[in-house]
């Protein structure tokens, strides 16, 4: 199977946030999945896709069981 590969400034304009913003979840490792390329990262558009779905709450306060 083969996914969209998206740079950081493209996830970031879909988001609604920063590039810096995603740098910041990436080291904190709560935002989607990410491919590592050379000096550069990619964000496969069916990573973003199940990481989005994991975010999907029906309350305010839900809390997600950690793993």
């Amino acid at each position: 199977m083969e996914s969209e590969l998206l740079t950081a400034a493209e996830l970031a304009a879909k988001l609604h946030k920063t590039a810096p913003a995603l740098a910041q979840w990436r080291y904190k490792g709560i935002g989607p999945k990410f491919v590592k390329i050379g000096s550069g990262v990619r964000y496969r558009a069916s990573d973003v896709e199940a990481w989005l779905d994991a975010q999907t709450r029906t309350q305010t306060g839900q809390v997600v069981p950690s793993v």
